[in-house]
């Protein structure tokens, strides 16, 4: 992952502009998920490690954006870079990213250019449908399982495509693979915003609720209340919690299992992305999905 980090910091540092490398080395790398995935199927060399660089960038330049979206003051237990250097900064720091990467991804295949380009639209019209789902209290499971789809599978879904472009697999195998995978990885990162602590987090707990975002379990919440707790969970949109309210809404998490049926539900994508695969029998795929599901953080 080093690696990676070093071919990304080259990348900005071509571009000639000390400020932005300077701001882009105060920018988290995170877990790499997407690079581990085509570093799986396809194996270390110099065109995957630059490839992997390329979908890293877009990634980080649209969770600089989303900080923004969200006007989030953290990101994975440090200051987000709006809140350091400023929004302005923030959102052209994403812009460099965003057009760097294109630049780079020009230089490969077109089909794998046309791969991770489809996605980034998709990516930046998932952004749009989740600023438009937290307007209201969303109580549409579906409306909410396209949105995670565009704006976090989307990404792991081309990811793993390309994948099977570079290694003449069955595209459309690996295609649903990351689908599934993308889909569970981003279920358990909302199921994570309500049971584990803002230490564990890098950012404070049930902060979903508090930016408007109605994930899974909070609809599966609102559908087993009735009407006096529906009214009171509603009410929590959006609104600053206290620990008297925090504890309300666990408690009601854990007497409706609205957690266990999430919990369910993406382990169910899980099973769907391994049965892609599963002739391929590619052991640490198989232990990717099991990792992000079984995971605390």
């Amino acid at each position: 992952m080093d690696k990676i980090d070093e071919i990304m910091y080259q990348f900005i540092d071509e571009l000639g502009y000390d400020r932005a490398s300077e701001i882009f080395r105060n920018v988290s790398s995170g877990k790499k998920l997407r690079s581990k995935l085509l570093l799986k199927i396809v194996g270390e060399s110099e065109e995957s490690l630059r490839l992997c660089a390329i979908i890293e960038l877009i990634h980080l330049a649209s969770l600089l954006h989303d900080d923004v979206i969200d006007n989030s003051d953290t990101r994975r237990g440090k200051p987000s870079i709006n809140a350091t250097f400023g929004t302005k900064r923030a959102i052209m720091l994403g812009d460099i990213l965003y057009s760097k990467g294109f630049y780079e991804l020009s230089k490969f295949d077109p089909k794998i250019a046309q791969n991770i380009s489809d996605a980034v639209c998709k990516l930046s019209i998932g952004e749009m449908m989740d600023v438009e789902l937290s307007r209201d209290f969303n109580t549409d499971k579906e409306a909410y399982r396209t949105m995670i789809y565009y704006k976090t599978a989307v990404l792991i879904e081309a990811t793993a495509a390309v994948g099977a472009n570079l290694t003449g697999l069955d595209e459309e195998k690996f295609r649903n693979y990351g689908k599934n995978l993308g889909l569970a990885f981003q279920l358990i990162d909302d199921i994570l915003d309500i049971t584990q602590d803002a230490q564990t987090l890098g950012k404070p707990n049930l902060s979903d609720l508090k930016e408007g975002k109605v994930t899974l379990p909070y609809i599966y919440l609102y559908e087993n209340l009735g009407d006096e707790d529906r009214g009171r969970l509603m009410n929590l949109f959006k609104a600053e919690l206290n620990s008297a309210q925090i504890d309300w809404v666990k408690s009601k998490m854990s007497r409706t299992s609205s957690i266990e049926r999430s919990i369910k539900e993406a382990k169910e994508l899980g099973k769907k992305a391994l049965e892609s695969i599963a002739q391929y029998n590619i052991s640490e795929l198989d232990h990717m999905v099991s990792s992000m599901i079984d995971r605390e953080f």
